[in-house]
């Protein structure tokens, strides 16, 4: 049997007391346990980008390539433990130790992993209090200035079957449930970004139908589980509301959530219809409602475009109505303000946006510097600004680049962060890399629809412009209605001049002009294709459109402004500059 020598983080969790619990009532505390493994702790999990190892019994031994993201999840897990013992007697509560050490591990063929750097963490579970995380020093070494939390040094310990004592940090304040709700006078309500996506009805009047409709179900609710601080209620539980008439606001307080997420697919003939509402769960509203319909081809292909169309309009509404519910709070928290932030940029990167959003992140990031999805934020409004204002372009860029290092830094597997790092190494020259970047980005996020399209841009940058379209097209399938469709447009428009195919080139640039007609770019570059074809006076007057947007606009500035040093890419660009003076823009 092969293995592979590694360092990683290692989380232990055992339950408090399990065969007292157990010899109580076998069964019902079985059924607890698997309940809340499939809600609360196996999908919290997955949320931080860890891995379950093994179990063991009553426990379980998960990996994770981030001590940060590690620590984020014992702590979530053990306040999500709190929620669900309110009003439990003690002798009928599931409390939980958990340890974390930062170490070497043995990674065997099947995937188990064994050394000291998984004892570690399982002796530091034995120590930990019921409700506590104890953290070894070399874990908190890296943690300790990435976390709002507060941890207590309990000094050097000596474990059992551990040759050297080890360092010791426990988490100060213990999460512990109140002894009764009737004594909280602030009973925990639904978590930020908390929902359920009930199973989608199938319509089609054919059972054999189900498994295609539940698999939707299913994706979705773990492709919407990646949005950063999102909880999400596990399948098993969602799937206990299928084909039930049931009330919504009863759901939201059974399963404490904010939002229920619900559809229904429908089989006519060869088409495909998806309905899918996403509701208020306090107060019954729908925030949002959509329709998706498609004529029916491959059952799977037509499986990941409405899964990641869905997921990726989804993302975006639920930090929206996040966003209005915190935007009236007299003291919003840091993911508050980082929802209001981007529910901002959602709009458009349109300097009014940008200049809104920029103060909502920045002051996320003073209540909390390892705020991950604000430091993206505010690295997003400098990207832009740069776009947008070259004189500042250098030190924009370079901004942008710190924050994202940063973020990456507290959440390696950021998919946003990773697509964001690659713009900034595609405009400072670096294609290559930024190409990296996305990729590894829609490996994280199969539905970010922005990386999508700068690979197809990037293509162009590589010498590869006839690779473009298709990676257009999937952002496309993804966001048709997006705000950044006249960008995408844009690029496949580019691309098709480059390689001489104006006819092509003329419809997605007028595509990307209906769209967006404030785009001088865009109007330059249709342009350059109707001269080619001969259609001069055409060319002339959408030369002057531009011009009358951007009267700085010179051809030396657009030649200076080249993103790689590709010899064919330069090439092309050259011959579109040729076409540009035939348009009688200036020079200089």
């Amino acid at each position: 049997m092969s293995e592979t020598r590694k360092i990683a983080a290692i989380l232990v969790t055992d339950i408090v007391g399990f065969s007292r619990l157990a010899g109580a009532d076998e069964d019902q505390i079985l059924a607890r346990l698997r309940t809340l493994r499939s809600d609360l702790i196996d999908p919290t999990i997955s949320v931080h980008h860890g891995r379950i190892v093994k179990r063991t019994g009553d426990g379980i031994i998960a990996e994770f390539r981030s001590a940060v993201e590690a620590v984020h999840c014992a702590i979530e897990v053990q306040s999500g433990l709190v929620e669900r013992n309110a009003g439990l007697p003690p002798e009928r509560r599931i409390e939980f130790r958990i340890g974390i050490h930062l170490g070497d591990v043995v990674e065997e063929s099947d995937g188990d992993l064994m050394g000291d750097g998984v004892n570690i963490a399982a002796r530091l579970e034995g120590i930990a209090e019921p409700g506590g995380v104890c953290l070894s020093e070399d874990a908190y070494r890296l943690v300790s200035e990435k976390l709002k939390h507060e941890f207590v040094e309990l000094g050097k310990k000596a474990l059992k079957n551990i040759a050297r004592p080890i360092g010791v940090y426990a988490l100060k304040s213990r999460i512990v449930a109140p002894a009764h709700p009737a004594f909280s006078p602030n009973p925990p309500g639904p978590p930020s970004l908390s929902f359920v996506v009930l199973p989608f009805a199938n319509l089609s009047n054919d059972p054999d139908q189900d498994y295609f409709v539940d698999s939707v179900t299913e994706s979705l609710t773990t492709d919407l589980s990646r949005i950063i601080g999102s909880f999400v209620i596990g399948r098993s539980t969602a799937f206990t509301y299928k084909g039930k008439n049931v009330d919504l606001k009863q759901i939201g307080r059974e399963l404490n959530v904010r939002y229920i997420l619900e559809g229904s697919i429908q089989r006519s003939g060869n088409r495909m219809r998806v309905n899918v509402q996403l509701i208020d769960a306090e107060s019954g509203n729908h925030l949002w409602a959509d329709r998706f319909e498609k004529p029916l081809a491959d059952l799977f292909d037509m499986h990941d475009e409405i899964v990641g169309r869905l997921a990726h309009a989804l993302t975006a509404r639920l930090i929206v109505a996040e966003a209005r519910r915190t935007e009236r709070a007299p003291d919003p928290d840091s993911m508050d303000l980082s929802h209001q932030g981007w529910a901002c940029l959602f709009k458009g990167s349109a300097p009014h946006n940008l200049a809104t959003a920029r103060p909502l992140f920045e002051r996320a990031l003073a209540l909390d510097s390892a705020n991950v999805p604000a430091l993206v934020g505010v690295a997003f409004v400098d990207m832009n600004a740069a776009l947008r204002y070259p004189d500042d372009q250098t030190a924009r860029f370079a901004a942008a680049e710190e924050a994202l290092t940063r973020a990456l830094s507290l959440a390696p597997d950021g998919a946003a962060a990773h697509y964001s790092l690659g713009v900034v190494q595609l405009y400072t020259n670096r294609a290559a890399q930024g190409i990296r970047e996305c990729e590894w980005a829609l490996e994280l996020d199969p539905n970010l629809v922005e990386a999508h399209a700068a690979i197809g841009f990037v293509k162009i940058l590589l010498g590869r412009a006839e690779d473009t379209e298709a990676h257009i097209r999937q952002a496309l399938r993804l966001s048709p209605r997006d705000a950044s469709v006249s960008d995408w447009y844009r690029a496949a428009g580019l691309a098709k001049l480059y390689l001489s195919e104006e006819e092509e080139a003329i419809a997605r640039l007028r595509s990307s002009v209906e769209t967006n007609p404030n785009i001088p770019l865009t109007h330059f570059l249709l342009a350059a294709a109707l001269v080619r074809l001969g259609r001069l006076p055409e060319a002339r007057s959408e030369a002057q459109a531009g011009l009358a947007i951007d009267p700085t606009f010179t051809i030396s500035r657009f030649r200076a402004g080249a993103l790689s040093d590709n010899p064919r890419y330069l090439a092309q660009r050259e011959c579109v500059i040729e076409d540009f003076r035939k348009t009688g823009l200036p020079e200089k």
